[in-house]
């Protein structure tokens, strides 16, 4: 693919574009479970910004090497930045986007997460501020903070309790036990589950739940990028707790104008009437 602006070198993760419009971020510490040190952090928050940023590309997918998607912060780090600080509470350096440049993301376009394996702490805390999450049977959620004398403070714990209630937020937060793949579906935060066999490798496993990623990434792809980013603030709008009537009018003023004298609009409208498939253009939004 051709881009109007350059794409950043993450050094814990791996940059590829598997269909048009779409990229794809594959987290690349297996051996540490995919999980995120500062550095992680830095590499992704740039990332993220990069996707709003090129014109080319509509939609973002998040997954993980090996049999984790991420196991959280890097413990080994913050043990050592603890140990060598006067202050107890001393935590790896997060961008104001928060874990992985994602938890407290605010951003223009979606990103979807891929969860092929464990989804730990700030694994976790990643996917409840994902926009899609879909998750291979052996997918494992938790927030095992409480047993690391830690707490969960990346957004998860005020954005987890919209999704799936107080109750559930509750049982995760405070005993830290392991969420199957098919309960988090029933609770309402994970979309979709692919089934894998016991016996499939990890990278079987991995390519499974992208490809089906790959599916839905292609399908909001091929939808006006003006409507995507539009109907996307919208919920966004309720989803911070804004009411629904002031969160309609905040959308109009802001949005709906400037969507109506786009471009796309007009060529989804003509497409419709000469029964053929739209050709978007980049959003100017």
């Amino acid at each position: 693919m051709s881009f109007k602006t350059q794409p950043p070198s993450p050094a814990t993760a791996i940059l590829t574009f598997p269909s048009p419009h779409v990229l794809l971020v594959t987290l690349n510490r297996p051996r540490d479970l995919n999980c995120i040190n500062g550095q992680g952090h830095a590499d992704l928050h740039a990332v993220w910004e990069w996707l709003d940023e090129e014109p080319s590309l509509r939609v973002g997918i998040l997954t993980g090497k090996g049999r984790a998607f991420c196991a959280g912060a890097d413990l080994k780090e913050w043990n050592n930045r603890t140990s060598d600080s006067n202050s107890s509470t001393s935590s790896t350096p997060q961008p104001p986007s928060g874990f992985g440049g994602l938890s407290r993301r605010k951003g223009r376009k979606p990103v979807i997460c891929a969860v092929n394996g464990l989804c730990l702490g700030g694994g976790t805390e990643m996917i409840v501020n994902a926009d899609i999450v879909i998750a291979s049977s052996r997918a494992l959620f938790a927030l095992p903070e409480v047993k690391r004398g830690v707490v969960a403070l990346a957004g998860a714990l005020p954005r987890l309790v919209r999704t799936i209630g107080k109750q559930r937020a509750m049982e995760m937060a405070l005993t830290g036990r392991m969420v199957g793949a098919e309960e988090a579906e029933r609770w309402g935060l994970v979309n979709f589950v692919v089934g894998v066999g016991e016996k499939d490798s990890e990278e079987v496993v991995g390519e499974a739940v992208v490809s089906r990623a790959l599916r839905v990434a292609e399908e909001i792809a091929g939808n006006s990028p003006d409507s995507v980013l539009v109907s996307r603030e919208g919920i966004k709008l309720g989803w911070e707790g804004i009411g629904a009537e002031e969160a309609s009018a905040m959308l109009s003023e802001t949005w709906v104008r400037r969507l109506y004298e786009g471009e796309n609009i007009k060529e989804g409208l003509r497409a419709f009437v000469e029964k053929r498939k739209p050709a978007w253009v980049s959003s100017k939004l």
